[in-house]
C-alpha cells in the first residue's frame, strides 16, 4: 500500500547478532550498549530484533542520553511496568520512567489486556477499544500524545492475538488482529513522527506454526520501514 520499496530510499545494514555468554544477562546489556552507541554515533536509527522484551532497556537509554527523555509508543499485551529488583521483561519501562530514560505523559501503550497497577501516566488504549476505534482515530490520538517528542517504537508480537501470532512466549487471547496492527501503522505516515528507535521483540519460532508469527513480525518490520522511509521521502499513498 505505499508505493514504494524502502530499501530504494534507506540505507540499511545488518550489524550482526548480539554475541553473549549463554545465561550472562549482564554481559549481553554492555554488548547491546556498546553495538547501540556505534549505531547511534553513526548518525543511524538502532533497529533492534529480540529477544525478549527487556532487551529494549539498553537501546532506550542510549537514545535518551543524545535526545532526553523519549517517547515510548508500544504495543503490547501486558504494561511491563511491574517492580522488581532488576531489569527483566516485566518491569523494564517503570525503571525507564524511574530514571527518566522515557516520558510517561508523552508515552502511550497500546493492546494492553492484562492487569497493570501502574500509576505512571502512560496513555493506555487496551486492545477491546482497538475494535472500536478505527487505526485513523488511533494514530491521531498517538499523535496528539507524543507530538514531535523523540520517539522509540517498540513491538511485542504479543500485541497480536494468539490467533495471529501463536509463537510468542505469553500470549494473550483478545488482541489485535495484524491487519489491525499494519493499517495503524499506515495511518501514522502523515504526522512526521521523530522515530529515534524501534524494536520488535518476543517472537518465540519454536512456538510458531507455519511461520505465522514470524511472517506477521516481517511485515511489521517493513511496514515501519516504509514510515520512515516516507518520512525522509514523501510520496503518495497507492
Amino acid at each position: 500500500p505505499w508505493g514504494f520499496d524502502p530499501f530504494e530510499i534507506l540505507a540499511v545494514m545488518d550489524a550482526g547478532d548480539i554475541e553473549y555468554s549463554y545465561g550472562n544477562s549482564k554481559e549481553f546489556f554492555e554488548n547491546v550498549t556498546r553495538q547501540t552507541k556505534k549505531i547511534i554515533s553513526a548518525g543511524a536509527i538502532p533497529f533492534s530484533l529480540g529477544g525478549d522484551h527487556s532487551i529494549s532497556s539498553a537501546p532506550l537509554m542510549e537514545v535518551s542520553k543524545i535526545f532526553g527523555p523519549i517517547s515510548l509508543l508500544q504495543f503490547d499485551a501486558h504494561a511491563d511496568t511491574g517492580t522488581g529488583p532488576k531489569i527483566q521483561h516485566g518491569t523494564m519501562f517503570k525503571i525507564a520512567a524511574d530514571a527518566k530514560t522515557i516520558d510517561p505523559r508523552k508515552s502511550i501503550q497500546i493492546g494492553l489486556r492484562t492487569p497493570s497497577e501502574s500509576k505512571l501516566g502512560f496513555e493506555i488504549i487496551s486492545a477491546p477499544e482497538t475494535l472500536f476505534q478505527s487505526p485513523k482515530s488511533i494514530s491521531h490520538k498517538i499523535s496528539s500524545i507524543i507530538g514531535k517528542a523523540p520517539c522509540y517504537i517498540t513491538v511485542d508480537i504479543d500485541c497480536l492475538d494468539p490467533s495471529q501470532a501463536p509463537g510468542t512466549g505469553t500470549p494473550v487471547p483478545g488482541g489485535l488482529t495484524t491487519i489491525n496492527l499494519l493499517e495503524i501503522i499506515r495511518a501514522l505516515d502523515g504526522y512526521q513522527l521523530n522515530v529515534v528507535g524501534f524494536d520488535l521483540v518476543e517472537v518465540a519460532p519454536d512456538y510458531d506454526h507455519a511461520q505465522i508469527t514470524s511472517l506477521a513480525a516481517s511485515q511489521i518490520c517493513i511496514e515501519i520501514l516504509c514510515l520512515l522511509a516516507n518520512r525522509i521521502n514523501p510520496s503518495k499513498v497507492l
